[in-house]
């Protein structure tokens, strides 16, 4: 099967979450799984100026007047399958990352610009490309949602058989914009409707995916349930809902090639299950990096998030002198909300050697975070996947989280029944308060008190296995379905 995915994102060249994770690893594992994946992602400066090997493939038609646009293939570093790039200087090529600019003041025209990745993924499906036509194309969240919008306007004009996924991977993100700029789109007027891409009077990027894809997934099973539902649906509950049939939750998977502290180049010292020693000064090193105190008998908090609302980090900050109190440290790594930014700053400021705040998103550090702390914190309201907890679990940094989502499919808290199992993984609260998460919190320092039981917890956590390659089967067999009907 020829599969083109589709995403703004991509890791290692591009990251602002973890759409760049899910694109920069899945396609190894579906060429593992035997089907033949390609790549569209758009010319932003960072994937533009690594591309070698490129070659022209057609010209790209604006539905405006001005600037220019084509699709190159060619090969970026890292990946063993071609990869097209969809060149627009006069879109892409600016500062800040591919939605705002320096300031992350989104930029006026993000309506054209990932209007455009989709009209490209639909003129890839009609085959521009003499030599490679998908079969499957495969968008990635709202930016690439009207790529299953184009592809099924494009069936009734030039009988366009490629079938479309389209994958949620945050329902709140949905790439709303006023009606007037749907005439920018390049869709036929039909498309601006109830059954189409209006939504409450705005063009809604999410609903295309939503309404005009052939299948449907998101990044877990809970998550995949919870988005039916008016409290999670975002006001798409309804239309999921219609669909539920065509929608399916496969979960994320971790790319151990980078996240596994045995090869990790970026940490003071290598470990593994079986030789966890070097965690200890993994530990210390983080805790000299950041300027807290040097403590072995001090349980680490570690955040590596964006912070906004939706993470839960309200949650951190009202408990944060229970955490000091116990004796706890804290270190926090990212970037967002101006008001939860200062606060954390604040914190830093107020509890020298107890807890340290670094701004913006450096993978290296994030890498030394798991690998130092001994609590990744992931108390977040909703979750579709998560990463972070997954990633936590392989460095044996405990995922304390609320259990929603992915967090609620990965993590077994730790109970009397499950430490006596040895399935405890983690720390889970089930409601969203500062009383559960309080609570939570001192099971951790309880757990914390007993390093044999912490021991235990922390080596069933290691175990752990999230691989790409059963997510990769799981989509397959989408694929497959699709194309038997």
């Amino acid at each position: 099967m020829r599969i083109l995915q589709v995403s703004a994102e991509l890791f290692p060249l591009l990251k602002t979450g973890g759409l760049a994770d899910v694109a920069g690893a899945l396609p190894a594992a579906l060429a593992a799984a035997g089907v033949e994946p390609r790549l569209l992602v758009p010319g932003f400066p960072a994937i533009r100026e690594s591309l070698t090997h490129e070659c022209a493939v057609a010209p790209v038609a604006l539905p405006w007047s001005e600037g220019r646009a084509a699709l190159l293939r060619g090969r970026l570093p890292g990946f063993d399958v071609p990869v097209y790039v969809l060149d627009a200087p006069g879109l892409f090529d600016r500062p800040g990352n591919p939605y705002g600019d320096a300031l992350g003041i989104a930029y006026p025209d993000n309506h054209r610009r990932f209007a455009l990745l989709g009209l490209a993924a639909a003129r890839l499906a009609e085959g521009v490309d003499g030599s490679w036509r998908p079969e499957i194309v495969h968008a990635h969240d709202w930016h690439a949602g009207l790529a299953c919008a184009h592809i099924a306007a494009s069936r009734t004009r030039r009988r366009n058989q490629a079938r479309t996924v389209f994958t949620i991977h945050n329902l709140a993100y949905q790439g709303l914009f006023p009606a007037e700029q749907f005439c920018d789109l390049g869709l036929p007027p039909p498309h601006y409707a109830v059954e189409g891409v209006e939504f409450y009077g705005q063009v809604s990027f999410m609903k295309a995916g939503l309404h005009f894809a052939d299948a449907i997934t998101t990044v877990s099973p809970s998550y995949a349930r919870e988005i039916q539902t008016p409290e999670q649906g975002c006001g798409l509950d309804g239309l999921l809902r219609h669909r539920a049939g065509e929608l399916h939750g496969i979960l994320n998977g971790v790319d151990y090639a980078v996240w596994s502290p045995v090869r990790d180049r970026s940490l003071a010292q290598p470990y593994s299950v079986e030789r966890p020693e070097g965690k200890a000064d993994c530990k210390a090193a983080l805790q000299r990096e950041c300027g807290l105190d040097v403590r072995p008998d001090a349980p680490l908090f570690g955040v590596v998030s964006r912070l906004t609302e939706q993470k839960g980090l309200p949650l951190v900050l009202e408990a944060l002198n229970d955490l000091i109190d116990a004796g706890g440290q804290l270190v926090v790594l990212g970037s967002g909300d101006a008001r939860l930014e200062a606060a954390f700053a604040d914190a830093a400021a107020r509890h020298r050697g107890q807890v340290a705040r670094r701004t913006g998103m450096d993978e290296g550090l994030a890498h030394r975070i798991y690998a130092g702390s001994d609590v990744v914190l992931v108390p977040s309201r909703f979750e579709p996947c998560g990463l972070t907890q997954l990633y936590g679990l392989s460095y044996g940094a405990l995922p304390l989280v609320h259990r929603v989502g992915g967090l609620a499919d990965t993590v077994v808290d730790t109970t009397l029944e499950d430490l006596a199992a040895g399935t405890a993984t983690g720390f889970v609260f089930n409601a969203f308060t500062g009383d559960a998460y309080r609570r939570a919190l001192r099971r951790a320092f309880a757990l914390w008190s007993r390093p044999e039981y912490w021991a235990r917890v922390r080596d069933a956590a290691m175990r752990q296995r999230f691989g790409w390659d059963t997510a990769a089967q799981r989509y397959v067999q989408v694929y497959e379905g699709l194309l038997q009907r």
